[in-house]
């Protein structure tokens, strides 16, 4: 579905994404693991254009996407759920919602009403604030709007940036359990999360990202019991 090659990437003359190959197939749950500053923000918001690539190819679903255009790469089935949540604070939870279908566009109207119901199935707690504004939502709950938001779109891959930052461990339990759902429902799923070992236990297969480059890759089960993973990233309780 997805498919990275040699991709470059950075900010002015700073260079955070260096030659990163890797793929996404239908289906999945990917997970991209590593330090604070190892790229892989930059990664998900080159792959939805709000950073131009300096060089390598973007393709999703056979069609390259380097170079489109952010407002595009929605409208071809890819979306991103940004770190922070970034709901509009002054605006209701249902409008929130409704904006996240707007790349459906006039053709696309008629299923919004399918598409509400669908979403306050997987977040029950929307259903209950819809009428509320965003920025007064707790974070678990902004965190699960924002995820809402994003599969207005009925997006093919859902990127999704950091879900649990921030969040109590019962959230955080909440949120890995609707991804798992979403890949139930056919979605695929690239996570980017800190929570190594939580993605890890939901995930087919990870890359490792280590300043900007992929220094690891394999199943999850693999990487999970790779001992360089565990002592970076897992804790020294897990190396046996």
């Amino acid at each position: 579905m997805l498919r990275i090659r040699n991709l470059e990437a950075g900010y002015g003359r700073l260079r955070v994404l260096k030659n990163i190959s890797m793929h996404v197939n239908p289906g999945e749950i990917v997970t991209i693991i590593g330090a604070n500053g190892a790229g892989k923000t930059t990664l998900l918001s080159t792959i939805a254009g709000l950073i131009r690539a300096t060089s390598g190819e973007i393709s999703f679903q056979n069609q390259e996407i380097t170079r489109l255009a952010a407002s595009r790469i929605p409208r071809q089935g890819c979306v991103m759920v940004p770190e922070g949540r970034q709901v509009f604070a002054s605006m209701t939870v249902e409008e929130n919602l409704l904006l996240g279908g707007h790349s459906l566009g006039r053709a696309g109207r008629k299923e919004l009403p399918a598409l509400l119901d669908h979403q306050y199935g997987l977040f029950p707690i929307l259903r209950d604030r819809r009428s509320q504004l965003a920025g007064t939502l707790s974070g678990g709950e902004q965190q699960m709007l924002a995820m809402a938001r994003a599969l207005m779109s009925r997006p093919s891959l859902v990127m999704m940036d950091e879900p649990s930052t921030g969040l109590a461990p019962l959230i955080v339990r909440d949120i890995f359990q609707v991804i798992v759902r979403l890949r139930q429902e056919g979605n695929t799923v690239l996570l980017v999360e800190q929570n190594a070992k939580a993605a890890l236990a939901i995930a087919d297969r990870g890359y490792v990202l280590e300043t900007g480059k992929v220094i690891l890759q394999g199943s999850a089960e693999d990487l999970l019991a790779n001992k360089d993973v565990q002592r970076a990233y897992l804790g020294r309780e897990k190396i046996q």
